[in-house]
């Protein structure tokens, strides 16, 4: 293999140099990294984007994802989808589609990990109230708190806060260019202009709308809150059955999951070709050129996006909407304010690590940081403990 001798492995500078000679020229390079908030010595074998994925991997909030609802909260069943076991499922996604494409799939695999790192505990609800209860404090976004754990919150090293991830890594959580503004007001970094995110970070935005689309349709059949006979309204649905002739698989099971993964691979399929139609048609040649344009190059064809978006309107009135799901979301929305709220009346019931923070950052943010880290059955188990009298504290 290139760069490598016997008793030798491969250096880093070797991995850089088969980036750029692999890579499509539009491709984030590692070697090209803007750095890192404190420098660092660049590691001997693993590039930069490598090393910001071993270290979001290995972090607190990662771990904490395989608590976190994606729609179920998580007493309702081990087989539903996670925070965790969906950002792995949009990591497989993204790192086809950007294996394809010709982008820096490591990048595109470290951005996907992390981008939900910032969810609330109880999905959505959670973070609906949390917003509510935070907008005379700043505010509350999913994708600022992933940057604010990464940068802030998880605790690693003796002579600095945070992971100190590359900067590509970092501003790839923005899925939209507007939150750099925030974040630069709420005093995050700063961070250079631009009309859309990388080619990298669209991919990863991409990914996770087909991976919660089609394993919500998965969770939502196993728990028998939609039914396939609703599903054969939609044309998608309709297309994809036909296609694998899934009237010949008689096991219901094994039909449904053909389905989806047929699915799966037509909006992949897609979405390639209608991303390296658009990529062509603007002649981007550097990463940078993407980064200028006003909309996205990474997307479905107009045929596919009209009958997605079918699906997911089905998705939002029939799964999104079923009364259980809004009982679970509006009693998750209840323990939250609850919890946070005793929280603001007494801050000295928080952690002594939180309550050392209380007096530079001021209560409503450190609570919100607190809040927004628990996961579903911490959160249950801590309003037990402030409102069941006979629960021990």
């Amino acid at each position: 293999m290139t760069g490598m001798r016997q008793g030798q492995g491969i250096h880093r500078n070797t991995l850089e140099k088969e980036e750029k000679k692999l890579l499509a020229p539009y491709a984030t390079k590692s070697a090209e990294s803007r750095g890192r908030i404190h420098p660092e010595k660049e590691h001997p074998y693993r590039t930069a984007f490598q090393r910001d994925r071993a270290r979001i991997i290995h972090s607190t909030a990662f771990r904490r994802m395989e608590y976190k609802t994606q729609v179920f909260v998580n007493h309702e069943g081990d087989y539903y989808r996670t925070r965790l076991t969906h950002s792995l499922e949009a990591s497989q996604v993204a790192r086809v589609i950007a294996k394809v494409l010709g982008l820096n799939s490591d990048l595109v695999e470290t951005i996907t990990l992390a981008h939900d790192l910032g969810h609330t505990p109880f999905g959505h609800a959670g973070e609906d109230e949390l917003r509510e209860l935070m907008k005379e404090h700043g505010g509350f976004d999913h994708n600022l708190q992933s940057l604010r754990i990464v940068d802030y919150l998880e605790e690693r090293y003796p002579d600095f806060r945070g992971l100190n991830l590359s900067y590509e890594t970092r501003v790839g959580l923005f899925k939209h260019p507007e939150l750099v503004k925030t974040a630069e007001l709420l005093g995050m970094g700063t961070f250079h202009d631009f009309l859309s995110p990388s080619l990298e970070s669209q991919v990863v935005d991409v990914a996770d709308e087909i991976a919660y689309d089609n394993h919500d349709i998965d969770d939502g059949l196993t728990s028998g809150l939609i039914k396939e006979e609703q599903l054969e309204k939609m044309e998608l649905w309709r297309k994809v059955k036909m296609s694998i002739k899934a009237g010949l698989i008689k096991n219901p099971e094994v039909r449904k999951y053909q389905i989806i993964r047929g699915l799966i691979n037509l909006e992949v399929t897609d979405l390639v070709t209608q991303s390296q139609k658009q990529i062509r048609k603007y002649k981007i040649q550097k990463p940078d050129q993407a980064m200028k344009m006003e909309h996205f190059l990474i997307g479905f064809s107009p045929e596919l996006a009209k009958q997605r978006q079918e699906l997911r309107i089905f998705l939002k009135d029939e799964l999104y909407r079923h009364y259980r799901v809004v009982r679970m979301s509006d009693k998750a929305r209840r323990f939250l304010r609850a919890l946070f709220e005793v929280y603001m009346s007494k801050p000295e019931q928080l952690p002594p690590g939180s309550q050392r923070r209380l007096k530079g950052e001021g209560a409503p943010r450190v609570i919100c940081d607190y809040v927004a880290g628990m996961t579903d059955r911490y959160a249950q188990d801590e309003y037990k403990r402030f409102f069941e009298p006979f629960e021990k504290v």
